[in-house]
């Protein structure tokens, strides 16, 4: 048997970090098995359903590279074989009109908490044999006794007594099939054999699986994920930091890393913590999926994509960096320039947005650049604005400003003046870089380029 796996997300918002990661572990056990991914937009909320949301969980799908089989299933359009669904079940007598109110239901529950009983709908229109009308809607006729049992794939063994579940609704008073019912549907037609969610659904299970036999289809393997916590144990949500996938995007994390960090996250492989794609889709087996809620690390993803920026190529760097260097408000850098800087805050930047605060006095127009007053007063002293203006001097005469001559005529001027490296380093590198800040003095020079270093030296000087 092929397997299929589908992630079924609701465009009623971003695509948060637990819905991601259900669907990188779909993802990889399809790619795992040589089977199917599937994706379906469950949109039949037509209140909270909007075209935005629909746009940024694609955005999200694709940004984490989690490519789909097919062509996308949105739910809204299938409504007509959700119906025909109920109303086979009706002809069959599987399912029943029923004219009860919300209000009357409720009533229902509330005796039977009184009376110690589990609090359902008690089933008075199951025999009354009612047909369409205003308000009514139709329900499933579950079975009485017996239990409805799974083996699931995270959490193992679990068996509901049927008594326990209501007659649940198939199709509202205003014509529209129910989630379970449409979920159900779908899921079989589009031949899905396996499903990963997370664990709020393992209420809806039993009752999916009593409207499969109802319709004689074949029922997939559920598997349940626990949920994602704070740092606090509590559910993760916005008072955590992001929660939108696409956020961490903005805030510079690579997408290997995202997706490394969320499927170790819940998932293992003995201790190793990094993981190339191919070894995920190699290694991932349900297995290996732990059953203990998850605490969201924000340090660990960090290290890792710290991990993943340094082993990146300069050149991706450089497609990757232009748009957090205008989200700061600056030009696209010019790309040969940007490659110069790269290598120098690759190996110690831990996310792209922290890469281009750093490197921003590369980039700043040199009439634009801003000196930390309290570095300027302490080191750019008339006696060392002499340094600086020798120094100038010399840089200005160079054959070329390659890093080696560079740093070559900066070690030669130390030993003719009889100054500490000390004693020139941090006014020269004030001068050019307008803080204390900066990769080794030489490296930064070299990279600003002679035109640059020489015209932020003057400006200096100028103090």
């Amino acid at each position: 048997m092929s397997i299929v796996t589908r992630f079924a997300p609701s465009p009623t918002g971003y695509l948060h970090v637990g819905g991601a990661r259900t669907a990188i572990f779909s993802w990889l056990l399809a790619r795992h098995e040589g089977g199917r991914f599937l994706l379906r937009i469950e949109d039949t909320d037509r209140e909270r359903s909007t075209p935005e949301a629909t746009r940024a969980i694609l955005d999200g799908m694709s940004w984490l590279g989690l490519e789909w089989d097919g062509e996308i299933c949105y739910q809204s359009s299938r409504e007509e074989r959700h119906n025909a669904a109920v109303d086979r079940l009706l002809a069959e007598g599987k399912a029943y009109w029923c004219e009860c109110t919300p209000d009357e239901v409720e009533a229902m529950r509330e005796r039977a908490r009184a009376e110690g009983r589990k609090p359902k709908y008690d089933g008075r229109c199951r025999e009354r044999g009612l047909g369409p009308g205003p308000g009514r809607v139709v329900r499933l006729k579950a079975p009485l006794d017996g239990a409805t049992s799974y083996e699931d794939m995270v959490k193992g063994y679990i068996s509901i007594a049927n008594e326990e579940m209501d007659d649940l609704i198939l199709r509202r008073s205003d014509g529209s099939p129910t989630y379970n019912l449409a979920v159900v549907v779908d899921d079989a037609e589009m031949g899905v054999t396996h499903v990963l969610r997370g664990e709020d659904h393992v209420s809806n299970t039993p009752r999916q699986i009593l409207i499969y036999k109802a319709l004689g289809l074949p029922v997939p393997r559920f598997g349940h994920v626990p949920m994602i916590l704070g740092p606090d144990k509590k559910k993760l949500s916005k008072r955590h930091g992001a929660t939108s996938v696409f956020e961490y995007h903005h805030q510079g994390i690579l997408p290997e890393a995202m997706v490394n960090y969320l499927a170790r996250l819940g998932w293992s492989s003995g201790d190793q913590e990094i993981f190339s794609r191919e070894e995920l889709v190699k290694l991932f087996t349900v297995d290996n999926l732990g059953t203990s809620a998850a605490v969201f690390d924000m340090d660990k993803l960090l290290w890792l994509n710290a991990h993943y920026i340094k082993e990146s190529s300069p050149e991706r760097l450089a497609d990757l960096l232009p748009p957090f260097y205008e989200a700061q408000g600056m030009a696209a850098p010019e790309r040969d320039y940007l490659l110069k800087v790269v290598p120098h805050y690759q190996p110690r930047a831990k996310t792209l947005v922290e890469f281009v605060e750093n490197s921003a006095f590369f980039f700043t127009p040199d009439e634009a650049l801003a000196y930390d007053q309290a570095a300027a007063a302490k080191f750019l002293t008339p006696e060392a604005k002499e340094h600086v203006r020798a120094i100038r001097d010399i840089l200005k005469d160079l054959p070329d400003f390659e890093e080696a001559t560079v740093e070559a005529a900066l070690a030669a001027y130390v030993e003719s003046s009889g100054a500490s490296f000390k004693v020139i380093a941090q006014p020269l590198r004030v001068a050019v870089t307008g803080s204390t800040r900066s990769p080794g003095l030489h490296q930064t020079l070299s990279a600003l380029g002679r035109g640059r270093t020489l015209a932020r030296i003057e400006r200096a000087l100028a103090l």
